[in-house]
């Protein structure tokens, strides 16, 4: 393995290629198993006889497991490496799945929730993992673009999920058993001992946060010396994602149910396959995200989408039939590239203190816990307008974007384009004063170049 002080310049191109498409693959397993759950939300309630809200029990053990074992994962990480962090969270993710099997064979409930929330600990952990992994797996001017990406294929398997779903979930007898279900999680959990045991043989370079900070002072960068708590970019891009993500599960939640509703001869079926090319247009976006922030600055282009998603959100709560479900569509588009953003935003320039505020970003992966229910009881009325209940979430999002676009600008000006702060730094030669004992020395040099 790489040495502890390793940083993605170090890394050759066969190595850092390798690494790459060894992590991304990790965004597939989660990709699978979330396009899975919401579809599992309408199908329990025909299963079991229950209500929208007591449903959304499902997305609170998922996402409430981020909310509890992300933290945990960071520490873990931060102790032992990225390579032992993947192997918990592929480990906790396998074990989920495989007591499927016995919750769906005595048709308990509970069983399914509290499975789930065993598959959340695993992913949180994977996600702490492959997010961080990823962002800084290169140059940090297309840090937003790479996780863009990688999380792309996230989107892949996250249509497949509902695709599946409503060919053996809803149709013939299987849309009164779970005889379908207990095979489709066994082969989810199939898949994850077989990335266990890839990245068990795979020679992964350890990045460390020590080697990252060492990077970033070489060039007068020290916003990673003072306290965590004192990282506020980080702090506020957690209430960010909490929101967003909250307002992003709830959107996904009831599409099955806002479009089977909508009177225009939709039936659950087909409303399950019309949400698979929900996630294709996600998907999409995701990809298109990624050329558009090879140019466009990440925070300024989050402000953007978070007004479209605003907009759209709003379109479907208040438009009926074709329009709404038109609206849907768009507002999928429009979150594809949001998570990501905000996530490469908020641990920029963390040096030290990388893993523990990756930890703390995938933490707010938790609000998916806490939006669904608000939204289901709403719902329970008028599924429609319980997208209100989103909308608050694009708007905080919004807010947090504007803020860092207003926070940069104070800094050193506006920004259209993106930019690598490092790499303009060694470039122009300017550093911070207290950086180094010679560095009023670089500057007043530079200076009198110029």
């Amino acid at each position: 393995m790489a040495p502890v002080g390793t940083t993605a310049a170090q890394l050759s191109r066969g190595r850092w290629a390798f690494a790459f498409a060894l992590v991304t693959s990790l965004f597939f397993t989660w990709g699978f198993a979330y396009g899975l759950l919401d579809v599992l939300n309408a199908h329990f309630q025909n299963i079991f006889g229950i209500t929208k809200l007591q449903s959304t029990l499902l997305q609170f053990a998922y996402f409430g497991a981020y909310f509890f074992f992300s933290p945990v994962g960071s520490i873990f990480m931060d102790k032992y490496g990225y390579k032992k962090g993947i192997h918990l969270g592929l480990t906790l993710y396998s074990l989920g799945a495989i007591f499927f099997w016995p919750s769906a064979k005595f048709g308990k409930y509970g069983g399914f929730v509290g499975c789930t929330f065993v598959i959340g600990c695993g992913l949180s952990t994977l996600e702490v993992a492959a997010n961080s992994y990823i962002a800084v797996l290169g140059s940090p001017k297309y840090a937003a673009a790479r996780l863009n990406f990688s999380q792309g294929f996230q989107g892949v398997a996250s249509f497949a999920g509902p695709m599946i779903a409503s060919k053996y979930f809803f149709q013939g007898k299987n849309a009164t058993s779970l005889d379908t279900v207990q095979w489709v999680y066994l082969a989810v959990a199939g898949l994850g001992v077989v990335l266990n045991i890839l990245f068990y043989f795979c020679d992964l370079p350890e990045i460390s946060g020590d080697a990252l900070a060492e990077e970033m002072h070489e060039v007068g960068i020290k916003s990673d010396q003072g306290p965590f708590w004192k990282q506020y970019r980080c702090i506020f891009g957690w209430v960010a994602q909490t929101t967003y993500v909250g307002a992003q599960v709830g959107v996904a939640s009831f599409a099955v149910n806002f479009m089977s509703e909508q009177g225009i001869g939709i039936n659950q079926s087909f409303a399950s396959q019309l949400f698979s090319y929900c996630q294709m247009t996600f998907t999409l976006g995701r990809f298109v995200g990624v050329v558009i922030l090879n140019f466009v600055d990440p925070a300024l282009m989050l402000s953007v989408y978070s007004l479209a998603c605003s907009a759209f959100c709003l379109g479907v709560a208040f438009a009926s039939g074709k329009a709404g479900v038109g609206c849907l569509f768009a507002l999928f588009f429009f979150e594809s590239v949001c998570y990501p953003i905000i996530f490469t935003l908020a641990t920029k320039n963390l040096g030290r203190h990388t893993k523990k505020g990756s930890g703390l970003i995938v933490m707010g992966v938790a609000g998916g816990a806490w939006y669904p229910p608000a939204q289901g009881a709403i719902a329970n009325h008028n599924t429609r307008r319980s997208y209100v209940v989103p909308f608050t979430g694009f708007v905080a999002m919004g807010v947090y974007a504007v803020g860092t676009v207003i926070w940069q600008t104070m800094q050193g000006g506006f920004r259209l384009r993106t930019i690598d702060e490092i790499a303009e730094r060694k470039k122009t030669g300017v550093l911070d004063r207290e950086a180094t004992p010679d560095s009023e020395k670089k500057e007043e040099a530079y200076l009198e170049r110029i």
